[in-house]
């Protein structure tokens, strides 16, 4: 009798993936990253986290989060205040690990694998907490930068890390087919999946890590 087919959780810090990604020079593709994951095994969930800013309609990452939010992914988002920083740039402070690691061990129990997208060092306790219930951990960052995007830490507590250079030929997108999705309102409904692109900006410009 043939197995059942593996349980995942993906868990995306989106500021932290964004910058890995932008580092290594290409978009993230969200409906081919969660197609390479479904022909994985069954996807229980897709989380994507990411700050918002408070009282303004219209962000950067507004048209992403509508996206995502019509196609297959949950979509947490606080509420963060915009500051210039010392160089006069807008910047974000939206770091979500609470959010985040609540909403792990809440499924662990469903799960199979957990999938973190982050290099964040500060997840090793959750890695380590979802192991020790039987869960399995790929965390997905780079070592290919100078320095590397994931902390060591967290790279060694792993069971199994994937350097994002490996999968940027099956989720990266093509500079060139990018559509534009950067300027169109936050439109909800069900109109919203039609007016947005198949292929959304990841527009985390503002975000400070």
């Amino acid at each position: 009798m043939p197995s059942a087919p593996s349980k995942i959780a993906l868990f995306i810090d989106g500021a932290n993936l964004y910058a890995t990604a932008k580092t290594l020079g290409f978009d993230v593709d969200y409906n081919r990253l969660l197609k390479e994951f479904q022909g994985s095994g069954t996807v229980v969930r897709a989380f994507y986290y990411t700050a918002v800013i408070e009282d303004q309609e219209f962000t950067s990452i507004r048209p992403l989060v509508d996206w995502l939010d019509y196609n297959g992914y949950t979509v947490v988002t606080k509420a963060t205040r915009e500051f210039i920083d010392m160089a006069g740039r807008r910047r974000l402070r939206g770091k979500m690990d609470i959010e985040l690691a609540v909403d792990a061990m809440q499924l662990a129990g469903r799960i199979d694998e957990m999938v973190l997208f982050s290099g964040d060092g500060n997840f090793r306790s959750l890695v380590q907490a979802l192991q020790r219930r039987g869960v399995r951990v790929t965390v997905v960052s780079t070592i290919a930068t100078n320095p590397p995007m994931i902390a060591d830490e967290l790279r060694r507590q792993a069971d199994v890390f994937t350097d994002l250079v490996e999968l940027q030929s099956k989720v990266g997108r093509d500079p060139a087919e990018r559509q534009a999705v950067r300027g169109r309102g936050g439109t909800r409904g069900p109109s919203a999946q039609r007016q947005t692109s198949s292929r959304p900006s990841s527009g985390n410009d503002e975000f400070l890590r």
